[in-house]
């Protein structure tokens, strides 16, 4: 039997709140799996996500295995048989990170015949979009509701961009108890991702320095690379684990030396259950700061 699966899992933060799906075909029949852990990895989602698409069959196949892992790929496809024969164990005798999931992979891949294919995530293929969206949304089931703290200030920040590259605006609401302040701006030739940046480091520049907030976007760019990724490249000297400058990088530079005078809590206003009215609003000052600009 012929079998597809494509798979994803992730946890935001990392570590933090997961959520993993698979779907399988086989012919014209589709089957989607999903779950979610409330303190888990990204690593450990996507074996998770492995682990139940191939338990859910039930007799020997011929499996095309995607996924935009590479620590799930390479893991079966390079190491699992050296750590498997070294009682998961490393040289140095370290346990294997994630070894608990890995001894439940193993021997399901035994039964199969799978060839494993990468494939890059958020470029358009549609399962791969499909079981990233399914994981996310098992993720969110589970992710408690933002509380709104009454005495911090509220930013909501938005960005636009007229072609990537092309003119550039940002917009910003800072709502604070009964009290709201907007500001705005452009730049003649930039990106979007870059407008998004610049829209956060502005957000915090009304405030004065020791205050708190919390920061509303819709930019997963800007909200994964603050929460998750600039940790590593802060310490990799604003570099890539492959070596290379992170883009945008002066932004995210001068957001880093921002942050330590602020007390700040980020928010993927994406997860919001109902749209924010000042969110619209900053997204209204992002596009008319490039056209009166």
């Amino acid at each position: 039997m012929h079998v597809t699966i494509y798979s994803d899992g992730g946890a935001d933060p990392n570590p933090g709140i997961g959520g993993w799906a698979a779907i399988l075909q086989y012919g014209t029949h589709e089957k989607a799996l999903t779950g979610s852990d409330p303190h888990t990895t990204n690593n450990r989602m996507e074996l998770q996500a492995a682990i139940a698409a191939l338990s859910a069959l039930q007799r020997p196949c011929q499996i095309e295995f995607h996924t935009d892992s590479e620590y799930l790929r390479q893991g079966i496809t390079q190491w699992i048989s050296k750590w498997a024969a070294n009682n998961w164990q490393l040289k140095g005798g370290k346990a294997v990170a994630n070894s608990d999931l890995w001894q439940q992979l193993w021997p399901l891949t035994q039964t199969h015949t799978i060839t494993w294919h990468w494939v890059k995530g958020h470029a358009g293929n549609p399962l791969n979009e499909q079981v990233d969206e399914l994981a996310r949304q098992a993720r969110l089931k589970i992710t408690p509701a933002a509380h709104i703290s009454a005495n911090a200030a509220r930013l909501y920040i938005r960005a636009s961009c007229k072609g990537n590259p092309g003119p550039g605006g940002w917009g910003v609401v800072c709502e604070q108890g009964d009290e709201s302040e907007q500001a705005s701006g452009a730049v003649p030739e930039t990106t979007n991702n870059r407008m998004e940046l610049t829209a956060a480091i502005e957000s915090l520049l009304l405030l004065p320095p020791g205050g708190s907030a919390q920061i509303f976007t819709t930019s997963d760019y800007l909200f994964q690379g603050v929460t998750q990724w600039i940790h590593g490249w802060r310490k990799r000297n604003w570099q890539k684990k492959e070596g290379q400058p992170v883009a945008n990088a002066d932004l995210w530079q001068a957001l880093d030396q921002l942050l330590p005078n602020y007390t700040v809590r980020w928010i993927n206003a994406k997860n919001m259950p109902e749209p924010s009215p000042a969110l619209a609003e900053a997204a209204k000052l992002a596009s008319e700061a490039i056209t009166t600009a």
